[in-house]
């Protein structure tokens, strides 16, 4: 049975209807997104996770507007007000704009100019010469308004005005068509106030700016709003005014009449007053809620780059936190990423205590076992790297790596890192990350805030709740893509998990610690709170890697453990031996096991789960050099050609560490030797480029990049 909402949202979306409609049943019955994409696309004919996303917020709104419309209805209908013909137009208007405009002229409104001139007993004169039929000359009428509460023509004419222009501001249609023009031609614009030029140097370039508003792309406008709510720009947004006095005058100049130069005097009061200032409030808001779903956009595309970034995966690892007076935080971790030992050493000055700190490093490398080396890339970071090449001796191959470390101080300091390790201080913790942040990023990545990870652009300046919920719903998919070791992973990570949360994850770990690690998916039944709904939704993406059972390692959900097993009777081999064999399941036709219960769809996935089961999607983690020539700003020339790692990708670029300690910016103009819409096309995050240096700016510490110059 169809929701009211379904023909809605499917034309909304441009989806057909009973894709929607699937894809409401199964959210209605407790499915989440990652679930419903991936194990249900027969009922959803194939629907990613962003469209089944877009289908939940577009109900989401559709569900907050008919509240709307139910409040606007009461509110009317107690007003003695509400006709057939307004409820219609209520009822069956889908856009929030439209429907406010209906209600505009039933709100409750403060004493206004127009509310005296009523009161006054000016509303006849108005309503007169509001028809523009009257051959009498405008004085001439309203010299019979006048009482001992308006003094003469003049202000009866002007109280006239005051009303007509209430009616013109509160006109629909009217509004509409200056919205339409506000949206084809409104200009914002910036002045730089005039005793704040010198703090305002970072925003020079708005200090006498003008652009289309439609045209001004998402990082600009950000840039403007700071600087405005910084006090250091005014902004406007407007429309010539000759223009939309215009369309007014088109709108409701009937014929020239006594009283059209009343209604042109009433249509630029309106205007200016009452029209103009209240669509720019709304093109205000409008243009920074669409730069701000672009930054969020951007920043949702790093964030899932980031998390996604490669493993090393469970090694013993000895971590790095570098400083230069207080020193480097060692920590020695198992292949667990358990906490095995911690020490600082002083190799920098000024203690430079080399010889002591490589005799340290080398004998905790043979103590240990330990397989590499994680070095955190901020401060210190390229010296300890040097220092690490060049005065420790391996005796056997030991694989360094810097790490990034944004946000790891963060963790450090967070409630989860007191609970982890409660008896040690943040400078311990913050060496952990680094090195389990080396491990496995996402696990370690999905502690700290995303806002703290250093990706992204003016992620301060957007709306703070839609970048949660953008930023949540990352973090859930990628999860959920990669697959979590329900017998290794912590309660955050589990959390993530479709159909778990924290409450859930908490006991899954409680549970592996009372009994022991899981020994096959079946056994997550056991866990307190574990019902058939929840296990149905999260059993396919947690892995289990000790399982008798192969698949319990996989992504095939187990309710289509049975159907595996048909497939590999139908080719004389047992279930093991599917595993990741392309060449056995290449010709396995999905149509052979097709049935009522699992459609076309599902087999062909469960096929290509097969034959890279027990593959990290991530890949695997590599070392990286920067030049090594390289350690500031002035050490650059313009032309040199340089090795860098793409550390932030914004809609006008991106930027890339070269080992400088300041980033580099690829302008989009730079990125390739054609139109680049998007920087994501040429460029992912954490990618190794080899980049030209065009120009570099060592005062104010901005270098400028090519990528299609090398």
């Amino acid at each position: 049975m169809p929701t009211p909402l379904t023909p809605q949202i499917a034309q909304a979306l441009n989806l057909a209807p009973k894709k929607v409609q699937a894809t409401l049943q199964l959210l209605n019955d407790g499915a989440t997104i990652p679930f419903i994409a991936r194990y249900r696309q027969e009922a959803t004919q194939g629907l990613n996770e962003v469209e089944i996303l877009n289908i939940a917020q577009n109900l989401e709104k559709l569900q907050s507007l008919q509240k709307r419309k139910v409040s606007i209805l009461e509110s009317i209908e107690e007003q003695g007000k509400l006709t057939d013909v307004l409820a219609q137009k209520i009822e069956t208007t889908w856009s929030s704009t439209e429907l406010e405009d209906l209600y505009l002229p039933y709100k409750q409104k403060r004493r206004t100019k127009a509310t005296v001139a009523r009161e006054n007993g000016l509303e006849p004169l108005a309503k007169v010469l509001m028809k523009q039929s009257i051959t009498r000359p405008a004085e001439d009428l309203a010299h019979d308004f006048c009482t001992s509460a308006v003094a003469d023509v003049s202000e009866a004419l002007e109280g006239a005005r005051h009303i007509i222009a209430e009616w013109v501001n509160e006109n629909a249609r009217a509004r509409q068509g200056l919205r339409r023009l506000f949206g084809k031609d409104a200009v914002i614009s910036a002045k730089v106030v005039s005793t704040k030029k010198e703090e305002a140097a970072k925003y020079r370039d708005y200090f006498d700016f003008s652009e289309p508003l439609r045209k001004i792309p998402s990082h600009r406008l950000l840039a403007i709003r700071r600087a405005e709510a910084e006090g250091f720009l005014r902004v406007n947004i407007a429309l010539q005014k000759e223009t939309a006095l215009q369309q007014l005058e088109r709108f409701f100049c009937k014929n020239a009449t006594e009283s059209s130069h009343q209604i042109a005097l009433a249509l630029a009061d309106s205007y200016q007053r009452l029209l103009k200032p209240s669509l720019e409030t709304e093109f205000k808001n409008k243009s920074k809620a669409k730069a701000d779903e672009q930054a969020i956009a951007v920043f949702a595309e790093n964030l899932r780059q980031l998390l996604l970034t490669p493993p090393l995966g469970p090694k013993r690892i000895l971590a790095i936190d570098p400083g230069f007076k207080s020193g480097c935080k060692v920590v020695c971790l198992d292949a667990q990423g358990e906490l095995l030992y911690n020490e600082n050493i002083y190799p920098h000055p000024p203690q430079n205590e080399k010889g002591r700190a490589a005799a340290k490093i080398a004998q905790l490398l043979e103590a240990y076992k330990l397989e590499a080396i994680a070095i955190g890339n901020g401060t210190a970071g390229r010296e300890t790297e040097d220092f690490i090449s060049q005065k420790v001796r391996f005796k056997r191959p030991v694989q360094v790596f810097v790490v990034n470390e944004a946000g790891a101080s963060v963790y450090s300091a967070s409630k989860i890192a007191r609970e982890e390790f409660p008896n040690y201080d943040v400078t311990v913790r913050g060496a952990v990350s680094i090195g389990r942040r080396l491990m496995d990023p996402l696990a370690e990545l999905v502690k700290i805030d995303p806002k703290s990870i250093g990706v992204g652009q003016y992620q301060h300046d957007v709306d703070q709740k839609l970048l949660k919920e953008s930023l949540d719903q990352v973090v859930e998919s990628v999860v959920n893509q990669v697959g979590v070791n329900v017998n290794t992973a912590s309660a955050h990570l589990l959390s993530y998990v479709s159909g778990l949360g924290p409450k859930l994850a908490e006991n899954i770990v409680k549970h592996r610690a009372e009994v022991g690690p899981f020994p096959s998916r079946q056994a997550l039944k056991k866990v307190s709170g574990m019902g058939p709904k929840a296990f149905e939704q999260c059993a396919g993406f947690l892995r289990v890697p000790v399982s008798k059972n192969p698949l319990d390692n996989s992504a095939v959900h187990p309710e289509s453990y049975a159907l595996v097993k048909k497939i590999a009777v139908s080719l004389s081999a047992e279930v093991k031996q599917l595993i990741g064999k392309k060449e056995l399941l290449q010709d396995v036709n999905p149509k052979q096991f097709t049935s009522e219960a699992t459609g076309f769809l599902t087999v062909q996935s469960i096929l290509e789960e097969l034959k890279k089961a027990g593959r990290d999607p991530r890949g695997t983690a590599q070392v990286f050099q920067f030049d090594p020539n390289l350690r500031k700003v002035e050490d650059l020339r313009e032309g040199m050609v340089v090795p860098g790692l793409v550390s932030n990708i914004t809609n006008f670029g991106a930027f890339v560490d070269i080992g400088v300690k300041q980033d580099g910016l690829i302008h989009v103009s730079e990125l390739a030797n054609r139109f680049v819409s998007d920087p994501n096309e040429v460029v992912q995050l954490q990618q190794e480029v080899r980049v030209k240096v065009l120009s570099v700016d060592v005062e104010r510490k901005r270098i400028q990049l090519s990528l299609k110059q090398v």
